[in-house]
């Protein structure tokens, strides 16, 4: 019986810019997105793999930096196996398509049609490829539509979503029913998706996938209650499909963590636990985490929470507040205002701003700059 193995990935997007990275962390950042297609390469010599399929985003947009373009077709070129690249809703295919270019390299193929391509005897490749940034209807559908039953190991590959992100379906949402009735009766015997940056099966057969983004992209939120966000990006799919089946292996590909962090505070035992937690972060400088904090602290115990954070900022390849949901106040205790050697207008200020702070944010800065300079900070 035939028997295929191949790597499924999908939204490299090779030129992604963090808006909240600064630029030497952003070159790092840069780095690691083509380590990932060289870690690709590495896990297909490991499994044996004879091809990679990339399941659209393969870049960021149409119009990268000379650069950029150019380190990304060597990585791609290294590939020890033949590379089968998919046009996304990043990268369309349309007349200033980065795929024009990428024909030049031998081991890349561009599913640019609707029609099956024999990878070898017995295997084929059916593609859905956008030809505009936003299709107007199930693309998956149409390549499956004129095929039928066969006994050649076929693979689907596309781009987009099966679930509804509004309260209305989009005409470009793919019908899962419709893919999982053509793996039933042997159509197709896997579906490779991108689009959804996290590892996810779908359905019931456990041969639809999307293998999520090689390398993280964006934040896992760990507040409680979301849902939604990236929450398993950073692998790769190792498939192994025979006719009606498939085997499925997660494996890590990624280096960098994003997460973001809430934490509820009400003194300093709170505090140090919100800085242990960032302290034990292991790979800091492929780190980014922006946190927010609930509740109120005294005077002492804000001050060693902006000195615990003015430490470990500087490590972080980015470490910041989420603003929008910052709702800490400052509260000092009776023996913290009698313990401040000040006097006379000082003390005066002090007290008004204490009063103030608790519904302003400048007066509370000016709280914990006074309080730093009152005890030689």
């Amino acid at each position: 019986m035939t028997s295929v193995t191949f790597i499924h990935t999908s939204d490299l997007q090779l030129g992604m810019t963090r808006a909240f990275l600064p630029p030497e962390a952003q070159s790092r950042f840069d780095d690691a997105r083509l380590a990932a297609v060289t870690r690709l390469g590495e896990i297909a010599a490991e499994r044996g793999a004879e091809f990679i399929v990339v399941a659209g985003d393969v870049f960021e947009h149409n119009a990268l930096e000379k650069q950029t373009r150019g380190r990304a077709f060597e990585a791609l070129k290294a590939l020890p196996v033949p590379v089968y690249l998919l046009p996304g809703n990043h990268d369309p295919l349309v007349a200033d398509s980065m795929f024009t270019r990428t024909r030049a390299l031998d081991n890349v193929r561009v599913l640019d049609s609707f029609e099956p391509v024999e990878v070898r005897e017995s295997v084929e490749i059916v593609a859905a490829p956008l030809m505009a940034k936003h299709a107007s209807e199930d693309l998956v559908a149409r390549a499956l539509r004129p095929l039928g039953p066969t006994d050649a190991v076929r693979i689907a590959v596309g781009h987009g979503q099966v679930e509804a992100r509004t309260a209305e379906a989009g005409a470009d949402q793919i019908d899962l029913a419709n893919v999982e009735a053509k793996l039933a009766d042997g159509t197709i015997d896997y579906l490779a998706l991108g689009d959804t940056h996290s590892t996810r099966s779908l359905g019931t057969s456990g041969r639809v996938w999307f293998s999520g983004a090689p390398e993280t992209t964006d934040f896992h939120d760990h507040a409680p209650g979301v849902t939604g966000n990236e929450t398993d990006s950073g692998n790769a799919l190792v498939v192994t499909v025979t006719k009606g089946n498939a085997a499925v292996e997660k494996v890590r590909t990624g280096a960098w963590t994003f997460d973001a962090l809430h934490w509820e505070v009400s003194d300093e035992r709170d505090v140090e636990a919100a800085l242990d937690e960032l302290a034990a972060y292991p790979d800091k400088p492929r780190t980014v985490v922006k946190y927010s904090l609930e509740g109120t602290l005294g005077l002492e115990a804000t001050r060693r929470l902006e000195q615990g954070i003015d430490e470990l900022e500087p490590v972080f390849a980015a470490l910041y507040e989420r603003t929008r949901l910052m709702d800490l106040h400052l509260e000092p205790a009776a023996e913290e205002l009698a313990n401040l050697p000040l006097e006379g207008f000082a003390n005066s200020a002090m007290e008004e701003l204490i009063e103030l702070s608790a519904r302003d944010a400048a007066a509370r800065d000016a709280v914990n700059l006074l309080f730093r300079l009152s005890k030689g900070a």
